[in-house]
């Protein structure tokens, strides 16, 4: 697709700039730490995030959008097989994309290696908009394998990835946003889409709650699977977000980089 880039590129930043208006004019929580400090940390991970993929490229030139193509051009994967209806096609990649990743959520919480690196993610003391690009290069390389894999199995249209993917980028944006939506309103949109309030349920010290609640985009895979909890015990003014264990080193970047092989 021609200036793909530019395109996400222009989307990404103007739901960061908006949900990043919000969050200073209509904040959910106060902050623990500055936002400065914290985006420079949060920014600098999202950084080396790109310069891994674009590494990840010269060795795998097709990432996502460009095995979509192939598998079409190859006729690869179920949906070019099936040969089913455009708009059926399209929903169903949507919906089996989605559902991946929320699977690949809750194992990162299940397999030890994988929590080791997804809790670099964890580790944000307070939530906005930069939390939903907190990831450790490593999971971020690995989560792109897993995604070209599962195109050339079910041979999505490139353009299905492409809406799948910057469906995902901005609701994560969105549901890690420091945002505040009428109680109603929250209820209302939970039952389709990840809302701040529900995905801040899974950033409690809590065990029992960071154990739950796993959608980045679709809400329903938490309520069908059972691991969906609709508020934290302890409210969302008073509740802990981060690490039972951290204290105020995972705001340095060096650090966060290297937490996955540090001890704790």
């Amino acid at each position: 697709m021609e200036h793909e880039a530019i395109i996400r590129l222009s989307i990404f930043l103007g739901i960061f700039g908006t949900l990043s208006l919000v969050e200073v004019l209509n904040p959910r929580r106060a902050r623990v730490i500055s936002r400065k400090k914290r985006w420079f940390t949060n920014w600098g991970i999202i950084l080396v995030d790109t310069l891994a993929l674009r590494l990840l490229a010269l060795a795998l030139p097709l990432l996502a959008v460009g095995a979509a193509a192939d598998a079409h051009a190859l006729g690869l994967g179920l949906f070019n097989i099936a040969n089913l209806p455009i708009v059926v096609e399209f929903i169903l990649a949507i919906l089996v994309l989605d559902f991946a990743i929320w699977l690949q959520h809750l194992l990162t919480h299940k397999i030890p290696f994988l929590w080791r690196l997804h809790r670099v993610h964890h580790a944000d003391r307070d939530m906005d908009a930069t939390t939903a690009i907190r990831f450790h290069p490593i999971e971020i390389l690995l989560s792109m394998l897993l995604k070209i894999g599962l195109v050339y199995l079910l041979g999505p249209s490139a353009l299905a990835v492409i809406v799948f993917e910057i469906m995902l980028n901005g609701l994560a944006m969105f549901n890690h946003a420091n945002i505040h939506l009428p109680q109603r309103t929250d209820q209302i949109v939970r039952k389709i889409i990840v809302t701040p309030d529900m995905h801040r349920v899974h950033h409690s010290v809590e065990r029992s709650e960071h154990n739950a609640n796993y959608g980045f985009a679709l809400s329903i895979w938490d309520q069908i699977f059972g691991t969906y909890i609709a508020q934290p015990n302890k409210g969302h003014d008073d509740m802990t977000v981060g690490l039972q264990w951290q204290d105020t080193r995972p705001d340095q970047l060096w650090w966060s980089l290297w937490l996955p092989f540090r001890r704790k």
